[in-house]
């Protein structure tokens, strides 16, 4: 599964505002496919992005975990600019440019990749996971800290408790509770995969925290770089 470079099968133009993004979104959230096409997973990756409050940096971190032992086998920075403008559902489009540029330089190709943002879970059903997924054709996962938007129960207080998370009669999530009496996470199709199996490997990625180690190795990773690059305050 190493030394494969990785490429997008559908590349599009970046440089393009509100109204193409809002219009590519709906062309392309066609083509996410909701059901489980997953190959054998040896490899499960974690990406990231996180912006510099003092300039327009941007950071984004892939992570590539052993799927079994979930050991770190291979990690990517790429530092860029922010290009595209903040608009709320639109936010691939500000991230997926450096992610693609990482993605392109890793050398072990993951089989599943877990993104921390949405998947369907989106006003247009094209987060950056079904877009991230969609362009590369691969499996992926949202998996997000917070709704963007949709209603739900909340699920009882037990580790892998999880109801479904629904706008407008559409199921388009599923609220996870991966450790007991910790906060949910909002899990979305991505690409390539089902609900009911992307909630059951972000459980298997949550052994002991909140979050999936895909995530917070990703997320501890840009962190450092953007301490490291301009010692100042980060948000991501």
């Amino acid at each position: 599964m190493r030394h494969k470079k990785m490429e997008p099968i559908i590349n599009h133009k970046w440089d393009i505002d509100e109204k193409e993004a809002v219009k590519l979104q709906q062309e392309l959230s066609l083509k996410v496919i909701k059901e489980d096409q997953l190959p054998e997973i040896q490899y499960v990756a974690g990406v990231d992005v996180a912006y510099s409050e003092q300039s327009d940096l941007l950071v984004a971190a892939i992570v590539i975990l052993d799927a079994s032992s979930l050991q770190i086998v291979e990690s990517i920075v790429v530092e860029d600019s922010v290009e595209f403008p903040y608009r709320p559902g639109l936010f691939s489009f500000r991230e997926l440019p450096p992610i693609v540029k990482a993605f392109e330089q890793i050398k072990t190709s993951p089989q599943l990749v877990v993104c921390d943002g949405q998947g369907i879970a989106h006003p247009r059903r094209f987060g950056l996971a079904s877009h991230l997924g969609v362009m590369f054709d691969i499996p992926t996962i949202g998996c997000g800290k917070t709704r963007l938007l949709g209603d739900f129960n909340e699920p009882s207080q037990e580790r892998g408790a999880c109801s479904l998370l629904v706008d407008h009669e559409e199921i388009i999530g599923g609220v996870l509770r991966t450790q007991e009496n910790i906060k949910p996470l909002f899990v979305s199709v991505g690409h390539r995969i089902s609900l009911e199996t992307a909630c059951n490997w972000i459980l298997k990625l949550c052994p002991q925290y909140r979050l999936p180690e895909t995530t917070r190795q990703a997320d501890q990773l840009v962190r450092k770089t953007l301490l490291q690059v301009n010692h100042g305050d980060i948000r991501s």
